[in-house]
């Protein structure tokens, strides 16, 4: 059956093997990718060989106002039967700065924004619309663990704050550093396997909703906004380590994303899942009360 699936980060990356075998695994799903209109464009163009069905939305998820015209003309298309149903969304964009002072034009830091507060405007939304069964995949990172097993010491591990500060630009110590960043991404990870716990409790049944950590995958377009040392190494040296069990290379990483977002690989509601297999996340990711003071908050933060 047709069906419609959503996906932001789909242009590099892992999200671009993944975006690939979604379609050579599926020749019924509509491939809908919100990307900037230049690299959208292109990308669409890219994929629809072959029979596949591709278009894209334009939208900066680093904008509120950009992501919240781009989820009502998605909607706007169900509705008047341009798109198949809509049986999945996967947020898989994500950004790391070089530092925690970077802000959105809605005045939030920008990690947080793009990795937590887009995913969600975007699922509440299409919440409406997804036709069940559904799932949301939402990209997250083992750099939530915070320890040297998970991370081999690259990433300082996550340091939680009340969710109306880790939305604002400084939340942590010597903001204007790389490790001060690199804090905000992992906790922004966190904050995200937080929200799949949330939406697996709330969402209507039939709406699946699943944490994915692809592991360390270097060569991705992650660190772009890094120094040119860590660019180049991210490039050049340290996709050797794919060959090794301490990393995860692009092709794999993609491949187990996209058998996650068509149910291939089987993963219960709120579970997350390392590469390619259901596992416990950390256990500082599970705390109810941690996550139901997060929800209120970007509720409220993402409210119109």
């Amino acid at each position: 059956m047709k069906h419609t699936i959503v996906m932001t980060g789909a242009s590099r990356g892992i999200g671009r093997v993944a975006a690939r075998h979604i379609l050579r695994q599926s020749p019924d799903a509509h491939l809908l990718v919100v990307a900037r209109a230049f690299s959208g464009t292109q990308f669409a163009a890219e994929l629809a060989t072959g029979g596949h069905t591709v278009s894209y939305v334009s939208a900066d998820l680093g904008s509120l106002d950009s992501v919240r015209s781009a989820a009502t003309e998605i909607r706007d298309r169900l509705d008047r039967g341009d798109l198949p149903p809509l049986r999945g969304f996967v947020g898989n964009a994500g950004m790391q700065y070089t530092n925690a002072l970077t802000e959105t034009p809605d005045g939030f830091e920008s990690t947080f924004t793009i990795n937590v507060l887009a995913n969600h405007l975007f699922v509440r939304l299409l919440q409406d619309r997804f036709a069940a069964p559904a799932r949301i995949v939402i990209t997250a990172s083992d750099t939530h663990f915070g320890d040297f097993k998970h991370n081999m010491g690259m990433v300082p591990g996550p340091a939680w704050k009340p969710p109306d500060v880790l939305a604002r630009t400084g939340a942590f110590p010597n903001p204007d550093t790389a490790a001060a960043g690199r804090t905000a991404y992992s906790t922004s990870k966190l904050a995200a396997i937080h929200l799949v716990h949330e939406y697996a409790r709330r969402l209507p049944a039939g709406i699946d909703a699943v944490a994915y950590n692809p592991g360390f995958v270097p060569g991705t377009g992650l660190a772009r906004n890094a120094d040119p040392v860590s660019r180049f190494a991210m490039r050049r040296i340290l996709p050797v380590m794919a060959l090794t069990p301490f990393a995860t290379s692009r092709n794999a990483a993609g491949r187990h994303l996209a058998d996650l977002v068509l149910g291939t690989l089987r993963a219960p509601t709120g579970s997350y899942v390392d590469r390619d297999r259901v596992d416990r996340s950390s256990e500082e990711s599970y705390d109810e009360r941690r996550e139901g003071e997060l929800w209120d908050a970007v509720e409220r933060l993402t409210a119109a």
